[in-house]
């Protein structure tokens, strides 16, 4: 798996799968009915907001038990994804207790020309989202006008099809995405968090 190359002292880590599963996996989210999509919401519970000023999107939640293809080639790529973060900064591997993709499953975004979420802003805010401790994206298209800002890093991501990027969940990483004047763009995204309760895990950390 290639990586691409990021300065380690920004903690974020950054590999390309198959292009293939990118373009199957776009392709799918075209094709689901629209009663399986939502607009762009911000925010879980009490606290969803849906602001096209800060959040222009349409999106579909992937449950964690779908293992369909190509759900179950993406989730084979982006373990080993993990794994390679693992060995670029091998205090992840000593962590205390198993984590895996959040219970909640994950999100496939798509962004219209001139949609994205150009807003700063970070993964944990609030005690719900204490559990999150790494986020995970994939771009599933070339966008390239739509990379990924990182404030306090002063780093651009490129929006490369293939490209996963995962880094640390807090405000350390505050981030936006830049909005693409030309170019449609889709994203597949989510969190690892920890299990709870001797909860077995969807993607653990590999033994040492």
């Amino acid at each position: 798996m290639k990586e691409h190359q990021i300065d380690k002292k920004y903690f974020i880590g950054g590999w390309y799968i198959d292009k293939k599963i990118c373009e199957k996996l776009m392709n799918s989210f075209k094709k689901t009915p629209a009663v399986f999509k939502e607009k762009g919401r911000t925010g879980i519970g009490e606290t969803v907001r849906r602001d096209k000023k800060i959040k222009d999107s349409v999106e579909m939640t992937i449950l964690l038990k779908n293992e369909n293809y190509p759900l179950n080639k993406y989730k084979d790529s982006l373990q080993e994804c993990l794994e390679n973060y693992q060995k670029k900064f091998p205090e992840v591997k000593n962590f205390l207790q198993k984590f895996q993709i959040a219970k909640t499953g994950y999100n496939i975004q798509y962004y219209r020309v001139g949609g994205g979420f150009g807003q700063w802003h970070c993964e944990r805010t609030r005690l719900i989202d204490t559990d999150r401790i790494l986020v995970f994206m994939t771009y599933l298209n070339d966008v390239p006008d739509g990379g990924t800002y990182f404030k306090y890093q002063d780093l651009k991501i490129p929006a490369k099809k293939g490209l996963t990027i995962i880094w640390p969940s807090d405000w350390t990483h505050t981030h936006k995405g830049e909005i693409s004047k030309k170019h449609e763009k889709c994203i597949i995204t989510g969190w690892y968090t920890f299990t709870k309760n001797n909860e077995p895990g969807v993607l653990n950390v590999p033994k040492p």
